[in-house]
């Protein structure tokens, strides 16, 4: 699951790149790092780390105020010191040169970023119960009833016959109390799976927030190019006039937005952790009653005699 959701990042993370290089060329190459430190940010969020979206988006937006003021809306800026994009980067919040499209990226996004942090979070979980469950330790009184169902046919020469199934269960869930304990919760816990599938696969769909990032970032730039001269006015204000060539280059100031063509490699990626994700709940929800019914699966099969043969009772043969 979490190359698959690595997988899905990537390619979305691509797909934000291309949008610098075909609609937005003059800032392509210094937004290549804020777009990587955005799906970093957006990948350490659904691995269970201390952030939030919110700060993942507007740590990008910060970052990219400078390229788009300094590259797109005054192209004819010949350089920024590092006071200057400071300034930027810090007046970015309050003069809002993105409108209403950074807010209504974090709402999207974290909408869907949450269930997928909840479910990676949720297999961690899980692994860790498997784990604990599987290197139980038998109780002193679990090996010695144990002992005595499997070996002390042996002393009386009675090495073909095998237990009985009534007397294995009893042996089998006195030795596995502590663990049949964790069947409500087991279950409570295949239940959590399944509703946080169910949401990544409706309204929280992680394919329709990630794809949706590439259209944000070009509605935002464009606001913010709408507004070109009034964001100027303030941001002299605020910060001065950086140096600024004779003449502008308008020629660079804007690029018509071209169809990405990554869409298919996209659904293909998104299509393949669906399926994971069938397949996976699918199988959980047949074992929903494995710790309650885990001596039953013990004491299955060639272990004990099941049809009306004769069979060791834990005191003679029956």
């Amino acid at each position: 699951f979490l190359e698959a959701f690595e997988s899905l990042l990537r390619i979305a993370e691509n797909h934000t790149s291309s949008l610098f290089e075909t609609a937005y060329r003059p800032v392509a190459k210094e937004a290549a790092e804020p777009v990587k430190e955005l799906f970093t940010d957006i990948s350490l969020y659904i691995l269970g780390a201390e952030t939030t979206v919110e700060s993942a988006v507007l740590r990008f937006f910060d970052g990219l105020f400078p390229l788009v003021y300094s590259r797109l809306i005054n192209p004819g800026i010949t350089e920024l010191s590092e006071d200057y994009t400071e300034c930027l980067r810090l007046t970015r919040q309050d003069i809002n040169p993105f409108g209403r499209f950074s807010k209504n990226m974090v709402t999207e996004l974290s909408k869907s970023l949450w269930a997928s942090r909840m479910f990676s979070q949720a297999l961690s979980l899980g692994i860790e119960v498997i784990n604990t469950t599987e290197h139980t330790t038998l109780t002193k009184e679990c090996s010695k009833a144990l002992v005595k169902m499997q070996y002390c046919p042996h002393c009386q020469g009675l090495t073909l016959i095998r237990p009985c199934v009534g007397y294995c269960l009893n042996v089998m869930r006195g030795c596995l109390a502590s663990v049949s304990e964790l069947d409500v919760q087991w279950r409570e816990y295949i239940s959590t799976l399944e509703y946080l599938t169910n949401e990544m696969t409706a309204s929280h769909d992680l394919e329709i927030a990630l794809t949706g990032i590439q259209n944000s970032i070009n509605e935002a730039i464009l606001h913010a190019q709408l507004n070109g001269p009034q964001l100027s006015a303030t941001v002299d204000k605020v910060c001065g006039q950086p140096k600024r060539r004779e003449r502008n280059l308008p020629s660079e100031n804007t690029v018509p937005v071209k169809e990405v063509t990554e869409t298919q490699t996209f659904v293909m990626a998104h299509a393949s952790l669906n399926n994971k994700r069938r397949e996976f709940i699918s199988y959980m929800k047949r074992s929903r009653t494995f710790y309650a019914s885990i001596a039953e699966r013990l004491c299955d099969g060639d272990l004990v005699m099941r049809d009306s043969s004769t069979c060791w009772n834990g005191e003679d043969v029956v």
